[in-house]
């Protein structure tokens, strides 16, 4: 067994698939990355493949785009610590599924002496049938270059609050925006009322057969009416009627709000996931 560096992203996806799309919904993180860097080698400036190979069966994998955190996909547990023992001397903390991601941390806090801190618990949802909300006032539409100022100034406003990204990039946000407007199966979606915005839904990282919803943002003077929730489910609907036989999403689940608007409009948990940083 043996962790493999791979510098081309269609040739990873290509071994990597037996693996993850055993449970796309689980992996839908990992795999709409890789499918990014496949169609869109310029939105992040560098980034780093690895695979664990078994003979010939690929029995792990993880990917990073620095200065960001490894994202690990699935993996048998002896996979997962002989990735440990590897790279995690040389990242600042991890995401992954549970229960993978804390075989993973501990590997690494064994092996390496690191300080494991959990920043963020999230659940990933799925939804293939969207139960539609009741409607608040106004409607949706697409978010154009001429939204690019509110755009750019509600993204750092969700890093912030719901990722706790203090300290924004703002040029990979750029980068982000613009890559979200102008390439095919991604977007970002407005609901506005009375011709102002007042919500903001994103997205995009498409996987073979989903794409993953996100941002989600409504500033706090406009919460609370339900907008958030029917721009989400318009957005989930019209990708399913596009052809997508899922749309996923990740909520935090320290929210009990927001993880119930999601299951009401008929997403449900796949699993958990955890953001760990190193001291």
């Amino acid at each position: 067994m043996e962790v493999v560096n791979v510098a081309d992203p269609a040739e990873w996806l290509e071994r990597a698939a037996p693996l993850l799309l055993a449970n796309e919904a689980r992996h839908n993180l990992i795999l709409g990355i890789a499918g990014t860097l496949r169609q869109s080698s310029g939105l992040y400036a560098e980034h780093e493949l690895w695979l664990v190979a078994d003979g010939g069966a690929v029995v792990g994998a993880a990917l990073r785009t620095p200065p960001y955190n490894l994202v690990l996909g699935g993996g048998s547990d002896a996979a997962l610590e002989l990735m440990a023992r590897e790279l995690g001397g040389s990242i600042p903390g991890a995401v992954g599924s549970v229960p993978e991601i804390d075989v993973f941390i501990q590997a690494c806090a064994a092996a390496h002496g690191v300080v494991p801190e959990p920043h963020m618990r999230q659940g990933v949802y799925a939804l293939d049938q969207v139960v539609q909300p009741p409607r608040p006032p106004g409607r949706p539409r697409p978010a154009t270059e001429a939204d690019l100022p509110l755009v750019m100034r509600w993204w750092g406003e969700f890093g912030a609050e719901a990722l706790g990204a203090l300290e924004q990039d703002e040029e990979q946000n750029a980068r982000s925006v613009r890559h979200r407007l102008t390439t095919p199966r991604n977007g970002i979606e407005l609901w506005e009322n009375g011709g102002e915005p007042v919500s903001l839904v994103g997205y995009g990282s498409p996987t073979p057969t989903g794409v993953r919803i996100g941002p989600v943002y409504t500033p706090r003077e406009h919460r609370g009416r339900g907008y958030a929730r029917a721009l989400t489910a318009y957005i989930s609907a019209a990708q399913l009627a596009a052809g997508r036989d899922f749309c996923f999403l990740y909520t935090d689940l320290a929210n009990p709000t927001s993880n119930r608007i999601y299951v009401a409009i008929g997403y449900h948990r796949v699993c958990d996931s955890t953001q760990y940083r190193f001291a």
